[in-house]
């Protein structure tokens, strides 16, 4: 009986902050106006499209000085790119940089802190989907705890957060993102614990 009453109690919890998470992803989209920083990166993934757009969008609007494309795929021309960001070709060929290296959220976060330490820069805003920036801020500010880094939210047209639970796949996104976050947050608490690993070795293993 003790049993069931414990997994009924972690079933609520579990639910409580999964519709807390909800909640924060369907208010955090328009974005808040981000201010200025010295770059800006957009993460791809599902929804990559408006995700590049709305950072290309920021460039151009002089919000950052220079942009990175994070987790490109290696079949990906740089014109592919442009294409998609519908950048002026000169804007695009002096302030756009891309990143082929990252396959993953922490290959992002690895990728991401690589070009900033190049390019000296410590202020960053970060593009991303609405349901992505939670756990990608989480290993961003992992990785670049040091740095001043900027969250901007796009609502996508993989999912929207105020119906997710129309469909199977709105359900399957959401919770496995929910589910990685709070991955994500137990790693977190550990590291803090018992000490971080070198960001190579995270990354090896994300």
């Amino acid at each position: 009986m003790k049993g069931l009453v414990a997994i009924i109690v972690l079933a609520v919890i579990w639910a409580s902050g999964f519709l807390a998470f909800v909640a924060r992803v369907e208010r955090s989209t328009p974005p808040r106006d981000p201010g200025r920083a010295q770059g800006v990166v957009a993460l791809t993934g599902a929804g990559s499209n408006e995700r590049i757009g709305a950072a290309m969008e920021l460039l151009e609007n002089g919000r950052a000085q220079r942009m990175l494309v994070s987790g490109v795929s290696r079949e990906a021309s740089r014109e592919d790119i442009r294409m998609v960001s519908r950048a002026a070709r000169r804007l695009y060929d002096c302030c756009v940089d891309l990143g082929f290296s990252a396959a993953n959220t922490v290959g992002n976060a690895r990728e991401t802190q690589d070009w900033a330490r190049a390019m000296r820069f410590d202020s960053l805003i970060v593009v991303t989907a609405d349901y992505h920036m939670p756990r990608a801020m989480l290993e961003l500010r992992g990785a670049m705890p040091d740095a001043r880094l900027v969250a901007y939210p796009v609502r996508t047209s993989v999912v929207d957060p105020a119906r997710w639970w129309r469909t199977t796949g709105g359900v399957r996104l959401m919770v496995g993102e929910y589910s990685k976050y709070l991955a994500i947050l137990g790693r977190e608490a550990v590291l803090s614990l018992g000490g971080r690993p070198e960001p190579a070795a995270a990354a090896k293993k994300g």
